[in-house]
């Protein structure tokens, strides 16, 4: 009976010890944090598909490195594959759901795809969680904000291109 006591505060201590122990923190392996280093180095320097290349690497060295996936989004939305870039930003989200980056960055490649609605879902969705004043919010409400960039004039469409005359079709 003296030991009843002393065995409940140890089972209550271990019980709240494993459920902040199940909490997302994650140690990256030192070699995949090298190379996000690497990735992110490249990225500032202007070279999307480098930065891409280290960031895959550092996935294949630690796959559970969740946060790779946050930079291989920002990567491919440098190198203009906004596509790309959503389905990163929701594997990390399946991984992490409460990950603000990710429902940020989502939201704002949707809005360079054009897709204003879907990233409005993604600010209600933030404001909701993280609140009107939190820093993904207001990225991503001020990318709303400037709306869908215009397209480049060497970005037409097919329907502007038409056949010359001395030209056969097939």
């Amino acid at each position: 009976m003296r030991f009843g006591p002393v065995a409940a505060a140890l089972s209550l201590f271990l019980a709240v010890t494993a459920s902040v122990g199940h909490a997302d923190n994650h140690v990256a392996d030192p070699r995949a944090a090298s190379l996000v280093v690497e990735g992110r180095a490249a990225l500032a320097a202007g070279n999307a598909q480098e930065a891409i290349d280290a960031f895959e690497a550092a996935l294949v060295i630690d796959p559970a490195y969740t946060a790779i996936f946050l930079e291989l989004a920002e990567a491919a939305r440098a190198d203009g594959l906004q596509g790309k870039a959503i389905r990163y930003y929701r594997e990390a989200l399946e991984r992490d759901p409460g990950n603000y980056a990710a429902i940020s960055g989502e939201g704002e490649a949707l809005v360079e795809k054009g897709a204003l609605e879907k990233a409005k879902r993604n600010l209600a969705v933030l404001k909701s969680q993280c609140g009107n004043d939190c820093p993904e919010t207001l990225a991503l409400q001020t990318r709303i904000a400037r709306g869908a960039p215009t397209p480049m004039p060497e970005q037409m469409a097919a329907e502007t291109v038409t056949t010359e005359e001395g030209v056969a079709q097939n």
